[in-house]
């Protein structure tokens, strides 16, 4: 592989002297080293494979089991009370000696007893795992006997050391929520949206619908339950991602900033190295299952199927649906710059590159001044706009030739990387750059990012990170764990020396990126240039604003005994009432990974108990102590709807349920049509922080120096800026927050330039407001005498 840029193994040509055969024996050997390492992470899934089926138990335990039988056995203590006996005489001793024969009786006794414990074990855990009481304990108060015993319990049975996958069997299954219980929960939801007259047609809706083809859906959903391993997932990939047909750039994917208070380097090829190996050794941390799962309190872990398609996947256009591939390994990226597209391998006789390594064919990407084709810069602008037109392109000019293995090569790549030719500017500070920043990272130019990949990087030309992700595949959190990783290696691993370049010094010649060749003709170029148009029209529309609040955190939040989550949502239920005169449907993410590939629920923010907390604020006549008082029950009531949707009794999946089962029976309900299509006039969502504590304080403590340097020796973690996404409701906000400390949260806040109803920056003020305001209700307040469910 010393010449990697070589694109074929072999070549022949016919001549007046007849074949002349000229044959790549480097390119041989790259694929021979290629194989090698395909069949090591093949074995290696197979026994992780193994180990998984075993856990809370371990093989060695189970050889260690047989073990002991057999020794007891043959030193005339038989465990077994006669099953050994039974097994030899009438099994093992019709095919192989006598000696031999009672061998492998004690070890098909012992493996057979180590089996089943394991399975009773497994059962504990899958029941113990279905206990959510835990959840609803009150904050601060002494927990009841219950929990601790449930706790005691799970300790005891759970294993050690799992791996990413090793729980997966052990999660309990979605449960499908009463439907009764599910009308009536969205009936109070929906409460403070209507008035007398309308809340009345929706209750008469809602018996209808229970009394007429409710029941029936709900039958056919539990058969649904039955034969899955989750009744939501597949069709919320399916109908609410795969089947739209509007431009994923800014409807559906989104994005992630940088780190705020470290500016490693300037020079963007360094950067886009150390990023890039980073990300590569993180993947080789999900391939051999070294990643652990999320868990909590330490002892309940959350589904990890959603790592699995992280690398190596894309999005595929087609005319009615888009499907999800996701490709068992890649030893490359796809780099997009100035109009370019390269192909750059990774590794070396089956070893990762160094980033210096790396950085010499960055470089030489930046350094290439050749023009890109005919129509080439704007190809990407096809995955920006609609999916039809996408397909269309896809199925008439890339299905053969040069155009088929470029795009091959895109599209099986490990992921994206983008070398921006802007410069990015971020902080704490308010500035028109962050917002650009922002708006660069969510769609760039329309045609500068690949956004049917699993997810690109974005390195800045002076060196700042961002990531656009696609949806469809995974949620935030998954994106979330994997840059905390990559930006702590990038800045505690890796590193850069004084001048800001990657340090080591390379072990061989540099490899030779491979740049990419496109056949265009102008049928397909008009079709790049209408997709563009498409995107270009919608990312104008985009009002993107990041608000920093700076002002207060969560420390105060926590002083005054309220969830910080809670005082958050209650905080833009205020700022959104003052934007716009009512109250709203109000969607916030929470996640439902306690079972087995669960995703998201959905939590109503918008409740009784907030608008009467939020019409109490804007009366003059209701002094602070009721206000107060109000603000608690509505937070707790806010915690108790989380706490619902996290334990699989949320309201919107059920009904999303229930609606496809109507289309595919043919029948129509205009209670379900009616929830349906009620817009979300402000979607939020809560972006995670500190994913891996124990991982990120292991790297301070090995490098103790480096992270004084850049002021991590009191260790806090990864300080990101978060990230957004695009406007659910044309007239309505879409507000992504994330708390980064004690005292400063960033809220990425977009709406559409064309609505009259919505201005980002003038709710980012609303929000600023309600946050004074809500603080000023507790001036001369004891804010530690108070309690509260966290």
């Amino acid at each position: 592989m010393a010449e990697a840029h070589e694109a074929v193994a072999f070549s022949f040509t016919v001549g007046p002297e007849g074949f002349n055969v000229d044959v790549s024996y480097d390119v041989f050997k790259a694929l021979i080293y290629s194989g090698a390492r395909s069949w090591r992470l093949r074995c290696r899934r197979t026994l992780n494979s193994l180990y998984n089926s075993l856990y809370p138990g371990h093989p060695l335990r189970g050889i260690a089991c047989c073990g002991i039988v057999s020794a007891l056995y043959f030193n005339g203590h038989d465990p077994s009370f006669n099953i050994i006996d039974w097994l030899n005489s009438h099994v093992f001793q019709r095919y192989l000696a006598p000696k031999n024969a009672k061998i492998v009786a004690c070890i098909t006794f012992g493996a057979g007893v180590y089996i089943v414990l394991i399975q009773v074990r497994q059962y504990t855990l899958k029941k113990l795992f279905s206990y959510h009481g835990w959840m609803y304990q009150e904050h601060g108060k002494q927990v009841s006997l219950m929990p601790k015993i449930w706790a005691g319990l799970v300790r005891l049975c759970v294993g050690r050391n799992p791996s990413l996958y090793s729980c997966q069997n052990l999660l309990p299954t979605l449960p499908v929520p009463n439907l009764d219980d599910t009308l009536q929960r969205y009936l109070r939801s929906v409460r403070p949206l209507y008035d007398d007259e309308e809340y009345s047609r929706m209750e008469k809706l809602a018996e209808e619908f229970k009394h007429t083809i409710g029941r029936r859906l709900q039958r056919y959903l539990w058969l649904k339950w039955l034969i899955s391993s989750n009744y939501v997932s597949d069709w919320w990939e399916k109908f609410v991602y795969l089947r739209g047909r509007s431009p994923i750039m800014v409807n559906s994917n989104f994005y992630g900033l940088d780190e705020i208070c470290i500016r490693p380097t300037t020079i963007q090829a360094a950067r886009a190295a150390n990023i890039t190996c980073s990300a590569f050794r993180y993947r080789s941390e999900l391939e051999v299952q070294n990643v652990k799962p999320v868990m909590v309190q330490k002892v309940i872990p959350l589904c990890s199927s959603q790592y699995e398609r992280q690398f190596n996947t894309v999005r595929i256009p087609g005319k009615d649906a888009d499907k999800i591939i996701h490709y068992p390994d890649s030893h490359h990226i796809a780099v997009y710059h100035k109009g370019r597209w390269y192909k750059v391998f990774m590794y070396y006789q089956n070893n990762l590159l160094q980033p210096c390594e790396l950085q010499l064919q960055l470089d030489e990407i930046i350094r290439d001044t050749t023009p890109p084709a005919y129509g080439e810069e704007h190809l990407a602008a096809l995955t920006a706009g609609e999916r039809t037109l996408w397909a269309e392109a896809r199925e008439t000019y890339f299905r053969s030739g040069v155009n088929r293995s470029s795009l091959e090569a895109i599209e099986k790549a490990a992921f994206i990387l983008v070398l921006d030719d802007e410069e990015f500017e971020i902080g704490t500070c308010m500035t028109g750059k962050f917002d650009e920043y922002a708006h660069a990272i969510l769609h760039g130019k329309g045609y500068d990012r690949w956004f049917d990949k699993s997810f690109n990087f974005i390195i800045s030309k002076n060196a700042v990170f961002g990531f656009n992700v696609e949806h469809s595949w995974a949620d935030a959190p998954i994106s979330g764990h994997m840059v905390e990783y990559v930006l702590s290696e990038d800045l505690l691993y890796y590193g850069y020396d004084e001048l800001g370049n990657t340090c080591g010094t390379p072990r061989f010649t540099a490899l030779k990126p491979v740049k990419l060749k496109f056949t265009i003709p102008e049928s397909c170029n008009a079709m790049i240039e209408k997709s563009l148009t498409q995107a270009t029209k919608l990312y104008n529309d985009v009002d993107l604003h990041v608000y920093v609040q700076d002002a207060y955190g969560k420390g105060f939040m926590k002083k005054c005994k309220l969830s910080p989550d809670a005082y958050i949502q209650m905080a833009l239920q205020l700022a959104h009432y003052r934007d716009s005169g009512h109250f709203n449907l109000t969607y916030e993410a929470s996640m439902t990974r306690l079972f087995r590939d669960g995703r998201t629920e959905t939590v109503r923010s918008c409740s009784i108990e907030s608008s009467l907390w939020v019409k109490a604020m804007e009366d003059p006549a209701v002094t602070k102590a009721e206000r107060i008082k109000l603000l608690r029950i509505a937070c707790d009531y806010h915690q108790q709807q989380y706490r619902d949707a996290m334990t699989g009794k949320g309201i919107d999946r059920h009904l999303f349920c229930l609606y496809v089962i109507s289309k595919f029976l043919g029948l129509d309900s205009p209670f379900l049509q009616q929830v349906l299509q009620e817009p979300w006039k402000l979607s939020t969502s809560q972006t995670p922080t500190l994913y891996d504590d124990k991982r990120l304080a292991k790297l301070v403590a090995e490098k103790p120096e480096v992270a004084e340097k850049i002021g991590w020796s009191q260790f806090k973690g990864v300080v990101g800026a978060g990230g957004g996404f695009g406007p659910v409701a044309a007239d309505g906000y879409g507000v992504s927050y994330i708390i980064t400390s004690e005292d400063l949260i960033f809220f990425h806040i977009s709406s559409t330039k064309s609505s009259p109803e919505t201005d980002s920056r003038r709710f980012g003020q609303r929000i600023y407001q309600a946050m004074q305001d809500m603080r000023d209700l507790f001036d001369g307040q004891s804010t530690s005498t108070h309690t509260s469910k966290k």
